[in-house]
């Protein structure tokens, strides 16, 4: 008889972390992702051979080096259980910091309400995570990709939040304007060497040119003509592309530029304030 906590040591066993092996375990119990406590509870109770063949094609996937996320098809992001697949980006904690800026300026009853946008949304993440904490706000959320659009509407619609999702590349064609503008785009550099450990990930939401900044160019260049006066534009970038994307701020006319830090300490987010006289002149 395979008791749960000999599935448990199998799974290390084969190279999976603990946190992995006992995630997949709840995954094929049907148990809930955060209910590790009761895999303590019934460490000794018999693993069903249904749910034991189920977990062994799983380990092997993880073993392989396939994302967890991907594997049990989903992700916990700013409190939301989001859904995602290999259409998608895995979201990542790293990103909440854009959350975390994008709320400083949205207030929570505006009068009239904030329109706020998200580029580049995938599985919905940040959309999501800004609608579930101000729900006055009229968020939009932006990709090029249907596929990821559809992971993204079925995320909204389980979750109850109303947003309005539109398939485009980045602002063209777009003619609305908007209070706050917020965007996670591709910043990887095309021969970055940590690549192929990403290779399970879209790679068209990853990479952007030989210095990873196509899209953050194209993105800042016309993000004025869609900014309505003091509007924002806040944007995640690489652990070493700050410096490169406040230049590029201040080029397109954005005031108070400034970057967040991520809980390593690197700036992993940039933005400004578009002034009343350049969002006049666009």
């Amino acid at each position: 008889m395979t008791t749960l906590s000999t599935a448990l040591r199998q799974a290390q066993a084969q190279g999976l972390d603990r946190l992995d092996a006992q995630l997949l375990l709840l995954h094929v119990l049907g148990q809930e992702a955060h209910d590790r406590a009761w895999l303590l509870a019934h460490d000794s109770d018999a693993l069903p051979a249904a749910a034991e063949g189920r977990l062994a094609a799983l380990v092997s996937r993880r073993a392989a080096g396939e994302p967890l996320a991907y594997i049990i098809g989903q992700r916990e992001f700013f409190g939301l259980d989001l859904e995602v697949s290999p259409s998608v980006l895995i979201p990542r904690p790293d990103t909440e910091i854009l959350v975390e800026w994008a709320l400083a300026h949205l207030p929570l009853s505006p009068e009239p309400p904030m329109a706020v946008l998200d580029l580049g949304t995938g599985s919905g993440a940040i959309a999501l995570a800004l609608k579930a904490q101000r729900p006055g706000a009229q968020v939009q959320a932006l990709d090029r990709s249907e596929a990821a659009l559809d992971v993204a509407r079925r995320n909204a619609a389980r979750l109850g939040l109303d947003i309005t999702f539109t398939q485009g590349n980045w602002l063209q064609g777009n003619h609305q304007r908007y209070h706050l503008i917020v965007a996670n785009p591709p910043y990887v550099a095309d021969a970055d060497p940590h690549l192929p450990a990403l290779a399970h990930e879209p790679r068209q939401a990853l990479t952007a040119g030989t210095e990873g900044l196509d899209d953050l160019r194209t993105i800042i260049a016309s993000a004025p003509a869609h900014l309505h006066p003091d509007g924002h534009l806040l944007l995640e970038h690489g652990h070493d592309q700050a410096t490169r994307v406040r230049q590029l701020l201040h080029t397109a006319g954005f005031d108070d530029i400034a970057s967040r830090r991520d809980l390593a300490g690197i700036e992993r987010c940039s933005g400004g304030r578009l002034s009343g006289s350049m969002s006049a002149s666009t």
